[in-house]
Protein backbone atom coordinates (compact mmCIF):
# COMPACT_ATOMS: atom_id res chain seq x y z
CA UNK A 1 0.00 0.00 0.00
CA UNK A 2 1.59 3.62 -1.07
CA UNK A 3 1.77 5.46 2.05
CA UNK A 4 3.65 8.58 0.53
CA UNK A 5 0.60 10.73 0.38
CA UNK A 6 -3.16 10.42 0.56
CA UNK A 7 -6.19 11.49 -1.85
CA UNK A 8 -9.46 13.14 0.25
CA UNK A 9 -12.68 13.67 -1.74
CA UNK A 10 -14.46 15.83 -0.12
CA UNK A 11 -18.23 14.81 -0.46
CA UNK A 12 -20.01 18.19 1.10
CA UNK A 13 -17.94 19.71 -2.02
CA UNK A 14 -19.68 17.33 -4.71
CA UNK A 15 -23.14 17.49 -2.97
CA UNK A 16 -22.65 21.67 -4.01
CA UNK A 17 -21.67 20.89 -7.08
CA UNK A 18 -24.29 18.81 -8.43
CA UNK A 19 -26.95 20.40 -6.64
CA UNK A 20 -25.58 23.64 -9.00
CA UNK A 21 -25.20 21.36 -12.20
CA UNK A 22 -28.96 19.85 -11.44
CA UNK A 23 -30.12 23.56 -11.02
CA UNK A 24 -28.78 24.77 -14.03
CA UNK A 25 -30.17 22.08 -16.47
CA UNK A 26 -33.07 21.41 -14.48
CA UNK A 27 -35.13 18.18 -13.28
CA UNK A 28 -35.72 16.80 -16.73
CA UNK A 29 -32.22 16.42 -17.51
CA UNK A 30 -30.49 12.97 -16.12
CA UNK A 31 -26.95 13.96 -15.47
CA UNK A 32 -24.36 11.13 -16.29
CA UNK A 33 -21.38 11.31 -14.21
CA UNK A 34 -18.02 10.61 -16.44
CA UNK A 35 -15.60 8.99 -14.56
CA UNK A 36 -13.17 7.98 -16.78
CA UNK A 37 -9.40 8.27 -16.33
CA UNK A 38 -9.79 7.26 -12.96
CA UNK A 39 -12.78 9.17 -11.84
CA UNK A 40 -10.40 12.10 -13.30
CA UNK A 41 -7.48 11.30 -10.72
CA UNK A 42 -10.46 11.08 -8.00
CA UNK A 43 -10.23 7.60 -7.86
CA UNK A 44 -13.38 5.47 -9.58
CA UNK A 45 -14.13 3.12 -6.65
CA UNK A 46 -14.41 5.66 -4.12
CA UNK A 47 -15.27 8.16 -6.04
CA UNK A 48 -18.54 6.43 -7.64
CA UNK A 49 -19.62 4.96 -4.40
CA UNK A 50 -19.45 8.79 -3.06
CA UNK A 51 -21.07 9.77 -5.88
CA UNK A 52 -24.80 7.21 -5.56
CA UNK A 53 -25.01 8.31 -1.84
CA UNK A 54 -26.13 11.64 -3.08
CA UNK A 55 -28.02 10.24 -6.27
CA UNK A 56 -26.23 9.59 -8.97
CA UNK A 57 -27.06 6.70 -10.33
CA UNK A 58 -25.60 6.97 -13.87
CA UNK A 59 -22.01 7.04 -14.78
CA UNK A 60 -20.47 6.79 -18.03
CA UNK A 61 -16.83 5.42 -18.61
CA UNK A 62 -14.47 4.79 -21.42
CA UNK A 63 -13.46 1.20 -21.49
CA UNK A 64 -15.12 -2.44 -19.93
CA UNK A 65 -11.63 -2.21 -17.53
CA UNK A 66 -13.54 0.99 -15.98
CA UNK A 67 -17.07 -0.56 -16.16
CA UNK A 68 -16.01 -3.60 -14.24
CA UNK A 69 -15.24 -1.31 -11.60
CA UNK A 70 -18.02 1.17 -11.28
CA UNK A 71 -19.63 -2.49 -11.54
CA UNK A 72 -17.98 -3.97 -8.97
CA UNK A 73 -18.48 -1.07 -6.36
CA UNK A 74 -22.05 -0.42 -6.87
CA UNK A 75 -23.47 -4.15 -8.02
CA UNK A 76 -26.73 -3.41 -10.43
CA UNK A 77 -27.54 0.09 -8.15
CA UNK A 78 -26.65 2.33 -11.26
CA UNK A 79 -26.94 2.18 -15.07
CA UNK A 80 -22.87 1.89 -16.63
CA UNK A 81 -22.38 3.38 -20.26
CA UNK A 82 -19.18 3.04 -21.90
CA UNK A 83 -18.50 5.47 -24.75
CA UNK A 84 -14.91 3.99 -25.75
CA UNK A 85 -13.14 0.95 -26.05
CA UNK A 86 -15.40 -2.78 -26.29
CA UNK A 87 -13.20 -5.59 -27.12
CA UNK A 88 -14.96 -8.69 -28.82
CA UNK A 89 -14.06 -10.65 -25.78
CA UNK A 90 -15.42 -8.25 -23.68
CA UNK A 91 -18.94 -8.00 -25.40
CA UNK A 92 -20.19 -10.92 -23.53
CA UNK A 93 -19.67 -9.39 -20.05
CA UNK A 94 -21.29 -6.48 -21.23
CA UNK A 95 -24.41 -7.79 -23.17
CA UNK A 96 -24.70 -9.86 -19.74
CA UNK A 97 -24.44 -7.31 -17.54
CA UNK A 98 -26.92 -4.81 -18.62
CA UNK A 99 -23.69 -2.53 -19.60
CA UNK A 100 -24.99 0.27 -22.10
CA UNK A 101 -22.79 0.79 -24.98
CA UNK A 102 -21.78 3.63 -27.66
CA UNK A 103 -21.81 1.86 -31.47
CA UNK A 104 -19.80 3.52 -33.64
CA UNK A 105 -19.02 1.04 -36.73
CA UNK A 106 -20.81 -1.69 -38.07
CA UNK A 107 -18.65 -4.66 -36.48
CA UNK A 108 -19.21 -3.77 -33.21
CA UNK A 109 -23.23 -3.45 -33.97
CA UNK A 110 -23.08 -7.34 -35.69
CA UNK A 111 -20.85 -8.44 -32.58
CA UNK A 112 -23.61 -6.94 -30.10
CA UNK A 113 -26.59 -8.78 -32.05
CA UNK A 114 -24.34 -12.32 -32.15
CA UNK A 115 -24.09 -12.26 -28.57
CA UNK A 116 -27.12 -10.88 -27.66
CA UNK A 117 -29.02 -13.60 -29.19
CA UNK A 118 -26.72 -16.09 -28.29
CA UNK A 119 -27.33 -14.87 -24.46
CA UNK A 120 -31.19 -14.29 -25.23
CA UNK A 121 -30.53 -11.05 -24.11
CA UNK A 122 -30.75 -7.22 -25.04
CA UNK A 123 -28.03 -5.49 -25.96
CA UNK A 124 -28.20 -2.25 -25.24
CA UNK A 125 -26.68 0.81 -27.60
CA UNK A 126 -25.79 4.17 -27.91
CA UNK A 127 -25.70 5.38 -31.97
CA UNK A 128 -22.63 7.31 -31.87
CA UNK A 129 -23.19 9.94 -34.97
CA UNK A 130 -20.50 11.73 -36.93
CA UNK A 131 -21.24 15.12 -36.85
CA UNK A 132 -17.87 16.98 -37.33
CA UNK A 133 -15.20 15.91 -34.55
CA UNK A 134 -14.10 13.19 -36.94
CA UNK A 135 -12.74 10.87 -34.47
CA UNK A 136 -15.35 7.96 -33.80
CA UNK A 137 -18.98 7.73 -35.17
CA UNK A 138 -21.28 7.38 -38.42
CA UNK A 139 -21.44 9.08 -41.27
CA UNK A 140 -25.16 9.88 -42.50
CA UNK A 141 -24.52 7.75 -45.25
CA UNK A 142 -23.47 4.77 -43.14
CA UNK A 143 -26.86 4.82 -41.31
CA UNK A 144 -29.03 2.88 -44.45
CA UNK A 145 -26.91 0.19 -44.01
CA UNK A 146 -27.46 -0.18 -40.14
CA UNK A 147 -31.40 1.19 -40.06
CA UNK A 148 -32.82 -2.22 -40.97
CA UNK A 149 -30.71 -4.21 -38.43
CA UNK A 150 -32.06 -2.07 -35.74
CA UNK A 151 -35.41 -2.53 -36.81
CA UNK A 152 -35.75 -5.59 -37.59
CA UNK A 153 -33.80 -7.11 -34.40
CA UNK A 154 -35.32 -4.85 -31.92
CA UNK A 155 -35.95 -8.28 -29.92
CA UNK A 156 -32.16 -8.35 -29.13
CA UNK A 157 -31.16 -4.85 -29.67
CA UNK A 158 -32.50 -1.56 -27.95
CA UNK A 159 -31.40 1.83 -28.96
CA UNK A 160 -31.18 3.49 -26.07
CA UNK A 161 -29.54 6.39 -27.47
CA UNK A 162 -28.42 8.95 -30.05
CA UNK A 163 -25.41 10.38 -29.17
CA UNK A 164 -22.14 13.05 -30.58
CA UNK A 165 -19.42 15.01 -29.43
CA UNK A 166 -18.60 18.43 -29.54
CA UNK A 167 -15.04 19.30 -31.21
CA UNK A 168 -13.66 21.78 -28.55
CA UNK A 169 -16.99 23.65 -27.15
CA UNK A 170 -15.21 25.02 -24.18
CA UNK A 171 -13.62 27.54 -26.77
CA UNK A 172 -14.99 30.12 -28.53
CA UNK A 173 -13.21 29.96 -31.55
CA UNK A 174 -14.60 26.50 -32.15
CA UNK A 175 -18.37 28.39 -31.91
CA UNK A 176 -19.02 28.34 -35.39
CA UNK A 177 -18.20 24.50 -36.26
CA UNK A 178 -19.87 23.43 -32.68
CA UNK A 179 -22.91 25.19 -33.94
CA UNK A 180 -22.50 23.72 -37.52
CA UNK A 181 -22.41 19.91 -35.51
CA UNK A 182 -25.20 20.64 -33.60
CA UNK A 183 -27.65 21.23 -36.53
CA UNK A 184 -25.86 18.12 -38.16
CA UNK A 185 -27.16 16.08 -35.45
CA UNK A 186 -30.53 17.37 -35.12
CA UNK A 187 -30.75 16.60 -38.90
CA UNK A 188 -29.46 13.12 -38.06
CA UNK A 189 -32.23 12.81 -35.43
CA UNK A 190 -34.58 13.79 -37.75
CA UNK A 191 -33.78 11.32 -40.44
CA UNK A 192 -33.75 8.83 -38.05
CA UNK A 193 -37.54 9.37 -36.95
CA UNK A 194 -39.03 9.80 -40.58
CA UNK A 195 -37.26 6.48 -41.08
CA UNK A 196 -39.32 5.48 -38.07
CA UNK A 197 -36.54 4.81 -36.24
CA UNK A 198 -36.68 6.73 -32.65
CA UNK A 199 -33.57 6.51 -29.68
CA UNK A 200 -35.19 6.84 -25.91
CA UNK A 201 -32.63 9.39 -24.97
CA UNK A 202 -30.29 11.80 -27.10
CA UNK A 203 -27.47 13.34 -25.55
CA UNK A 204 -24.45 15.30 -27.07
CA UNK A 205 -22.73 17.74 -23.75
CA UNK A 206 -20.34 17.39 -22.29
CA UNK A 207 -19.23 20.35 -19.34
CA UNK A 208 -18.60 22.51 -21.47
CA UNK A 209 -21.23 22.07 -24.38
CA UNK A 210 -23.90 22.40 -21.85
CA UNK A 211 -22.52 25.37 -20.15
CA UNK A 212 -21.70 27.73 -23.63
CA UNK A 213 -24.36 25.69 -25.83
CA UNK A 214 -27.66 25.22 -23.93
CA UNK A 215 -29.31 23.40 -26.38
CA UNK A 216 -26.74 20.84 -26.30
CA UNK A 217 -28.46 19.75 -22.95
CA UNK A 218 -31.17 17.45 -24.43
CA UNK A 219 -32.60 14.26 -22.10
CA UNK A 220 -28.99 13.84 -20.89
CA UNK A 221 -25.40 15.69 -19.75
CA UNK A 222 -22.47 13.81 -19.75
CA UNK A 223 -20.64 15.57 -16.79
CA UNK A 224 -16.79 15.55 -16.60
CA UNK A 225 -14.58 18.00 -15.22
CA UNK A 226 -17.31 20.50 -13.21
CA UNK A 227 -18.56 17.99 -11.16
CA UNK A 228 -15.08 17.68 -9.95
CA UNK A 229 -15.54 21.22 -9.48
CA UNK A 230 -13.23 22.83 -12.01
CA UNK A 231 -14.37 24.77 -15.11
CA UNK A 232 -13.33 23.00 -18.35
CA UNK A 233 -11.98 26.41 -19.11
CA UNK A 234 -11.69 30.28 -18.34
CA UNK A 235 -13.80 31.07 -21.25
CA UNK A 236 -16.34 28.26 -20.36
CA UNK A 237 -16.59 30.55 -16.57
CA UNK A 238 -16.03 34.28 -17.62
CA UNK A 239 -19.73 33.00 -20.19
CA UNK A 240 -21.26 32.12 -17.21
CA UNK A 241 -20.17 34.60 -14.97
CA UNK A 242 -22.03 36.87 -17.70
CA UNK A 243 -25.42 35.47 -17.68
CA UNK A 244 -25.45 35.40 -13.65
CA UNK A 245 -25.77 38.63 -11.09
CA UNK A 246 -23.69 36.29 -8.51
CA UNK A 247 -20.20 36.35 -9.77
CA UNK A 248 -18.72 34.11 -7.21
CA UNK A 249 -17.48 30.71 -8.40
CA UNK A 250 -20.86 28.06 -7.47
CA UNK A 251 -17.93 24.98 -7.75
CA UNK A 252 -15.95 23.58 -5.11
CA UNK A 253 -12.99 21.27 -5.37
CA UNK A 254 -13.56 17.82 -4.84
CA UNK A 255 -10.17 16.41 -4.49
CA UNK A 256 -7.11 17.40 -2.35
CA UNK A 257 -3.51 16.14 -2.38
CA UNK A 258 -1.16 15.83 0.81
CA UNK A 259 1.74 14.49 1.98
CA UNK A 260 4.20 14.70 4.74
CA UNK A 261 8.24 15.90 5.29
CA UNK A 262 10.36 13.31 5.11
CA UNK A 263 13.29 14.75 6.50
CA UNK A 264 14.67 18.36 6.57
CA UNK A 265 18.21 19.18 6.10
CA UNK A 266 20.71 22.73 5.54
CA UNK A 267 21.60 23.75 2.40
CA UNK A 268 25.57 26.12 2.06
CA UNK A 269 25.07 28.95 -0.37
CA UNK A 270 26.85 28.17 -3.54
CA UNK A 271 25.65 24.40 -3.49
CA UNK A 272 23.57 22.84 -6.17
CA UNK A 273 19.94 21.33 -5.04
CA UNK A 274 19.54 17.90 -6.42
CA UNK A 275 20.32 16.04 -9.75
CA UNK A 276 22.22 18.62 -12.12
CA UNK A 277 22.52 22.36 -12.10
CA UNK A 278 19.13 23.40 -12.55
CA UNK A 279 18.92 25.02 -9.24
CA UNK A 280 22.01 26.90 -7.08
CA UNK A 281 21.70 28.01 -3.66
CA UNK A 282 21.92 31.78 -3.81
CA UNK A 283 21.91 31.80 0.21
CA UNK A 284 22.09 29.79 3.53
CA UNK A 285 18.79 27.42 2.42
CA UNK A 286 16.54 25.27 4.52
CA UNK A 287 15.02 22.02 2.38
CA UNK A 288 12.19 20.07 3.12
CA UNK A 289 12.17 16.60 1.52
CA UNK A 290 8.72 15.38 0.07
CA UNK A 291 8.19 11.45 -0.82
CA UNK A 292 6.53 11.97 -4.08
CA UNK A 293 7.78 12.38 -7.62
CA UNK A 294 6.64 11.97 -11.13
CA UNK A 295 6.04 8.41 -10.68
CA UNK A 296 3.42 9.37 -8.33
CA UNK A 297 2.18 12.20 -11.23
CA UNK A 298 4.04 15.23 -9.99
CA UNK A 299 5.10 16.40 -13.15
CA UNK A 300 9.09 17.11 -13.55
CA UNK A 301 7.97 20.48 -15.33
CA UNK A 302 7.00 21.52 -12.20
CA UNK A 303 10.61 21.31 -11.11
CA UNK A 304 11.74 24.71 -9.82
CA UNK A 305 8.67 26.42 -9.52
CA UNK A 306 6.25 24.06 -8.60
CA UNK A 307 4.07 25.24 -4.95
CA UNK A 308 2.97 23.10 -2.37
CA UNK A 309 2.29 24.63 1.42
CA UNK A 310 3.78 23.58 4.63
CA UNK A 311 2.64 25.05 7.98
CA UNK A 312 0.44 27.76 6.34
CA UNK A 313 2.97 29.14 4.08
CA UNK A 314 3.52 28.58 -0.04
CA UNK A 315 6.89 26.94 -0.80
CA UNK A 316 8.10 26.53 -4.32
CA UNK A 317 9.64 23.25 -5.39
CA UNK A 318 13.74 23.51 -6.03
CA UNK A 319 15.93 21.38 -8.09
CA UNK A 320 14.29 18.53 -10.67
CA UNK A 321 11.81 16.91 -9.43
CA UNK A 322 12.66 13.12 -9.52
CA UNK A 323 11.10 9.93 -9.51
CA UNK A 324 9.86 9.55 -6.11
CA UNK A 325 11.38 12.48 -4.39
CA UNK A 326 11.03 16.40 -4.54
CA UNK A 327 12.47 18.94 -2.94
CA UNK A 328 11.55 22.31 -1.18
CA UNK A 329 12.60 25.79 0.12
CA UNK A 330 11.30 25.98 3.41
CA UNK A 331 13.52 28.39 4.59
CA UNK A 332 11.25 31.26 5.53
CA UNK A 333 9.17 28.82 7.34
CA UNK A 334 9.97 29.53 10.65
CA UNK A 335 9.27 25.42 12.04
CA UNK A 336 9.36 22.43 9.56
CA UNK A 337 9.85 19.34 11.56
CA UNK A 338 9.55 15.66 9.45
CA UNK A 339 5.98 14.05 9.29
CA UNK A 340 4.43 17.89 8.98
CA UNK A 341 1.67 17.98 6.24
CA UNK A 342 1.89 18.73 3.10
CA UNK A 343 -0.34 19.74 0.99
CA UNK A 344 -0.30 19.70 -2.72
CA UNK A 345 -3.42 20.23 -4.05
CA UNK A 346 -5.88 22.16 -1.40
CA UNK A 347 -6.09 24.44 1.31
CA UNK A 348 -3.94 24.52 4.67
CA UNK A 349 -5.09 27.20 6.83
CA UNK A 350 -5.88 30.48 4.73
CA UNK A 351 -3.64 29.58 1.99
CA UNK A 352 -4.84 27.19 -1.07
CA UNK A 353 -2.91 25.24 -4.31
CA UNK A 354 -5.13 24.74 -6.77
CA UNK A 355 -5.53 22.09 -9.73
CA UNK A 356 -5.33 25.34 -11.86
CA UNK A 357 -2.26 26.70 -10.22
CA UNK A 358 -0.37 23.29 -11.51
CA UNK A 359 -1.60 23.63 -15.08
CA UNK A 360 0.02 27.60 -15.22
CA UNK A 361 3.40 25.84 -13.93
CA UNK A 362 3.37 22.92 -15.80
CA UNK A 363 1.85 23.56 -19.10
CA UNK A 364 -0.52 20.38 -18.57
CA UNK A 365 -4.47 20.71 -18.75
CA UNK A 366 -6.35 20.17 -15.63
CA UNK A 367 -7.62 16.73 -17.12
CA UNK A 368 -4.03 16.11 -17.60
CA UNK A 369 -2.63 16.58 -14.62
CA UNK A 370 -5.76 14.89 -12.67
CA UNK A 371 -5.34 11.76 -14.76
CA UNK A 372 -1.57 11.18 -13.93
CA UNK A 373 -1.70 10.72 -10.27
CA UNK A 374 -1.34 7.63 -9.90
CA UNK A 375 -3.47 4.93 -9.21
CA UNK A 376 -1.59 3.33 -6.30
CA UNK A 377 -2.13 6.58 -3.84
CA UNK A 378 -5.07 5.72 -1.13
CA UNK A 379 -8.91 7.38 -1.87
CA UNK A 380 -10.29 9.12 1.41
CA UNK A 381 -13.80 10.10 1.27
CA UNK A 382 -14.16 12.77 3.49
CA UNK A 383 -17.84 13.84 4.91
Amino acid sequence: MHTNSIIELNKQAYQKNISFLKTTFGKKVLLSSVVKGNAYGHGIKEFVAMAYDIGITHFSVFDVEEAKIVKATLEDKATIMVMGLVQDEDMEWVVANDVEFFVFDKSRLSKALKIAKKQTKKAILHIEIETGMNRTGFEKKELSSIIPILKKEKEHLVFKGLCTHYAGAESIANYYRVEKQIKQFNDIYQYLCDQDLRPQMKHSACSAASMMFPQTRMDMVRIGIMQYGLWPSPEVFVNYLNTTKNKTDPLHRVISWKSNVMSVKKVNIGDFIGYGTSFLAERKMKIAVIPLGYSHGYSRSLSNQGRVLINGQRCIVVGSVNMNMMTVDVTDVEIVNKEDEVVLIGTQQDLTVSVASFSDFSNQLNYELLTRISKTIPRKIIE
